[in-house]
């Protein structure tokens, strides 16, 4: 059974900086691309960052040049490196596949709170 774990969530001044760790089991992690996900408060959830089987990155516009993400194979685990963060960077953060039809269930997230 697939799990996806995130934490490392917390709340942080506009400015600071978070790193957020999925630790994936069950599932041939270094074979799929994945991504983070962000939920904000009373909007859909949304794709910020992926990463594919061979190592190239893309971002949403809103968090390119301040977040930055990676993953170990041999530890099948997914990071985000978030830095400069805004009040709008706020809210639930998930992992999962990049390709929808690739999706496992999800896991609980990670709060990330921004104040101003």
């Amino acid at each position: 059974q697939v799990q996806l774990v995130e934490s490392g969530g917390g709340l942080v001044q506009a400015g600071g900086s978070l790193r957020l760790s999925c630790a994936a089991s069950g599932m041939s992690f270094s074979i799929r691309g994945m991504g983070w996900y962000r939920q904000a408060p009373g909007k859909q959830r949304e794709l910020v960052a992926g990463i594919s089987i061979d190592g190239s990155t893309n971002y949403a516009d809103a968090v390119k040049g301040r977040f930055t993400i990676s993953r170990d194979n041999a530890k099948n685990i997914l990071y985000l490196q978030m830095n400069t963060l805004k009040p709008e960077d706020t809210g639930v953060y998930y992992c999962n596949a990049l390709r929808q039809s690739r999706w496992y269930n999800w896991g609980q997230g990670t709060q990330v709170t921004v104040s101003s």
